[in-house]
């Protein structure tokens, strides 16, 4: 297979005892990873070793699957996981290149308080953070912030939409070169280059100034995953990167294509807007023993477990056999793209089990097979352009992990797709994006 580009991008994915929901049990994987910091600063120094591009916390306040059904909750291993800003200030100070992503939600926060978080943290690290803009969609979340029930799709949305504008301006506060910090003088700060938002809009009132310098990268990089319209709309206004959770070649082509053109019809440049899908390898030195470790994941997971991961995002199923056809539930008011996945599911002829097993890795592909095998679809994506490289989601640790590292990530790179070393000091440079200008610069230019 010939390649054409280069230049691929990994981050790695990670959750609380692994991605997938069994990984807790495997033979030989440790149950407590959770609150474990040692496990985590070892982790992130292996990705920084391996020079995988940035790790990727997902993250929901609140306990998501199970919390209602004691019997259900007694079998999920994803339940107590460290906050993510925290977390990341505290491996950026243990680590030098690899860059950090970590959710923060726009609808129960506020736009000042997310705004100095990163830029604090951005400063910490020296430029290596990365903000994953979520809308938060479960009603366990809500009802954690003063709410009965989440708020309507679209109104996220809009909500998120200005306090994405809001966080960016305040990040503008000042200019690059606006603390002069002169002893001799006495000097500083020098005014002229204070910018106060002074923003008053359909959710947020918000003077400023940000009470942080402009952050190392000028603004952190910004990520988002929201495949509904609204989200890619977001998405192709503010994002830098841009997660998906495609299971086929030619719709991660569609996707990204489509997310391109929106992100030119904006005025972006197209090619500043990576698209990253999650794909879930489990990794075997033979085909057999990769079929293995899958045969012996499947036969972990509890079958209220099923019922349970599968409740927030698609309905309630649990009146249905797990190994029946699909019921047809009304759409929710969370993911609007999960419709998309109900549809294509049923359309294929799958039971509610295997839905499961195609969406318990949160919709992204599963694939079981040696490093080869793995190096062969990643490089028939990326070739093809249906992605500009993978969030990979190690299923379980520690084996699941350096499997992806030792093994897959070495063939990456001798097949000439992923780089040998860091390009750079910042996670914006090593994703060769560019670092924002201050807009009195660009007005100035």
């Amino acid at each position: 297979m010939s390649t054409k580009r280069t230049g691929l991008i990994l981050g790695l994915s990670v959750t609380a005892n692994g991605s997938h929901s069994a990984g807790w049990r495997y033979p030989g994987a440790p149950a407590d990873t959770s609150l474990d910091f040692a496990f985590w600063r070892d982790l992130a120094l292996t990705a920084e070793a391996a020079k995988i591009h940035f790790i990727f916390f997902a993250d929901g306040a609140a306990v998501r699957q199970g919390a209602d059904d004691p019997e259900a909750l007694r079998y999920i291993g994803k339940i107590d996981q460290f906050e993510p800003l925290t977390l990341i200030s505290a491996l950026a100070a243990a680590t030098t290149r690899i860059g950090f992503v970590a959710t923060a939600s726009t609808t129960y926060n506020e736009p000042y308080a997310i705004a100095r978080k990163y830029a604090s943290i951005d400063h910490i690290s020296g430029g290596r953070v990365g903000w994953n803009v979520v809308t938060s969609w479960s009603e366990a979340e809500a009802k954690n912030f003063n709410l009965e029930a989440s708020l309507r799709h679209d109104l996220r949305y809009r909500r998120a939409q200005e306090f994405v504008r809001v966080v960016t301006g305040l990040w503008d506060s000042w200019e690059d070169d606006a603390f002069r910090r002169d002893q001799r003088s006495g000097e500083y700060v020098d005014p002229a280059k204070l910018h106060v938002l002074d923003h008053s809009g359909e959710f947020f009132s918000v003077k400023g100034p940000l009470n942080v310098a402009r952050p190392v990268q000028g603004h952190p990089v910004i990520a988002q995953a929201g495949a509904s319209e609204p989200g890619q709309q977001l998405a192709a206004r503010t994002a830098d990167l841009v997660y998906t959770a495609q299971q086929d070649k030619a719709a991660a082509q569609a996707f990204r294509a489509g997310l391109k053109a929106r992100a030119a019809a904006e005025g972006r440049d197209p090619e500043a807007v990576k698209v990253l899908p999650g794909i879930l390898p489990i990794i075997g030195r033979t085909a057999a023993e990769a079929r293995a470790r899958h045969r012996t994941l499947r036969e972990l997971v509890h079958p209220k477990v099923i019922y349970a991961m599968l409740e927030p995002k698609f309905g309630d199923m649990s009146a249905h056999a797990l190994d029946g056809p699909i019921p047809d539930l009304p759409e929710t008011n969370g993911i609007k793209s999960i419709k998309g996945q109900l549809d294509a599911a049923r359309a294929r002829g799958l039971t509610i089990r295997e839905l499961y097993e195609t969406s318990g890795a949160g919709g992204h592909r599963q694939i079981v097979g040696t490093a080869d095998d793995i190096a062969d679809l990643i490089e028939d994506w990326f070739v093809d352009g249906a992605c500009d490289g993978f969030n990979l989601m190690p299923p379980y640790f520690r084996a699941g992990l350096t499997d992806l590292l030792d093994l897959l990530v070495p063939e990456l790179r001798r097949r000439g797709l992923f780089h040998a070393d860091y390009a750079g000091t910042t996670l914006r440079r090593n994703l060769g994006l560019t670092r924002p200008p201050h807009p009195a610069a660009r007005l100035a230019g």
